[in-house]
């Protein structure tokens, strides 16, 4: 159970979180747990939306976003964002059980990709401290520097979302995955 009360329906948000909320079911076909339960600000599911807008118009295709999402979520200990990517990663992105394995250790199946979760687990795990090597290695697999600011403004969203849902206890409405490391 959340460690705070979370919005039963779109109408127990506050008013200004409705509209924001129905744009999420729109969009997803409904308000998961986390969008209800971050409505209880209005301004903090704002930022969390247009932050999020933004990125799905940027250069990383939506397969590579969902696979950073997944190693940035094991490396955070974050269950239900694991829950919520697992099932994104499958039925949206098309990922295998094979590639949401190896994102889930900081690794992908496709060579480029493989570049970009590396470095976005690498930056999760020492808090943006990497080295020049880390840099010159997903540079070397073809990432632009616009790309490589668009993976590290995911880690920061996807940590977000992960220290949102562990402070909170944010109740899973995804099948549910347990993380193996935190």
């Amino acid at each position: 159970m959340s460690r705070i009360p979370q919005p039963q329906t779109i109408a127990d948000a506050p008013a200004a979180a409705q509209p924001l909320l129905n744009s999420v079911v729109k969009q997803l076909g409904s308000a998961p747990n986390l969008f209800r339960l971050v409505a209880t600000s209005p301004q903090a599911l704002e930022g969390y939306l247009s932050l999020s807008g933004a990125l799905s118009k940027g250069a990383l295709p939506a397969a590579t976003r969902e696979r950073i999402a997944l190693a940035v979520a094991e490396v955070n200990g974050c269950d239900y964002c694991l829950s919520a990517h697992t099932y994104l990663g499958k039925n949206l992105a098309k990922l295998d059980d094979a590639e949401i394995a190896a994102n889930r250790h900081g690794t992908s199946t496709d060579p480029k990709a493989d570049a970009a979760v590396r470095f976005a687990a690498k930056v999760t795990r020492d808090r943006g401290h990497i080295t020049d090597a880390d840099f010159a290695a997903v540079r070397l697999a073809g990432y632009t520097d616009a790309q490589i600011i668009e993976i590290v403004q995911h880690v920061a969203l996807n940590s977000w979302t992960n220290y949102f849902n562990n402070v909170f206890q944010t109740d899973i409405d995804f099948p549910a995955v347990n993380a193996s490391a935190a």
